[in-house]
Order: C-alpha cells, then structure tokens, then sequence
C-alpha cells in the first residue's frame, strides 16, 4: 500500500524546526531529507528514521522494522503527534550522519 502525501506533508510539517525538511517521491514511498540528508523513510503511511546512537539516546524505547520487504531496520516512529520530541530526535539524527556525496557529473563529447 502506498503511502498518503496528505500523511508525508504532515510528518514534513511536524519536522519543520528540525531543519530543512523535504521530501521526494520514491518507488511509490517518499524519502524524507534534513538539510539534504536522507534521514527517514514514510511507507505504508508510517515514519521510519535512519538508526543512529544519536537518534538512540533521544529516544530510546523506539522499536525497530524494515520499512519493507529486504530493507535494513530503522526506527519505527509510531507518535508523529509529539512534535517537540520527533524534532529532537531528526535534528540528532542528521547531525550524525554523513554530508550527501556530491553528484558526479557525466562527461559530454564535444
């Protein structure tokens, strides 16, 4: 089942002050980005947060899924309601992982 854009908008809302905050369709499913980071997944209209030690120590009761079949686990965050805390925790987490590769550009023949 392929997630809602009114339930990715909302989370994108939700994470406002979390950073810049986008999103970008994918496969059916949305990647959500921080500050050019892709820092979570929406499928199935559910949250799922890259794992991190930061992410861990905020909130660490978060259980972890696939957020599809084959998929490495992430967070599962089931209470998008509480802003403060989903706020603090996305700001952890992309504060943890990498820049973004730049993208090469492909050589054109002359």
């Amino acid at each position: 089942m392929a997630s809602h854009l009114d339930f990715v908008e909302y989370v994108v809302d939700q994470l406002s002050e979390a950073g810049n905050i986008t999103y970008r369709k994918m496969f059916g499913e949305y990647g959500l980005y921080c500050d050019g980071k892709i820092v979570a997944l929406v499928c199935d209209n559910q949250l799922f947060v890259k794992i991190t030690d930061s992410g861990r120590h905020v909130w660490p009761d978060l259980r972890e899924a696939p957020p599809y079949d084959g998929a490495k686990n992430y967070f599962l965050v089931e209470d998008v309601e509480n802003k403060e805390q989903l706020v603090t925790f996305v700001r952890a987490t992309c504060a943890e992982l990498p820049e973004p590769k730049p993208k090469k550009h492909k050589k054109t023949a002359d």
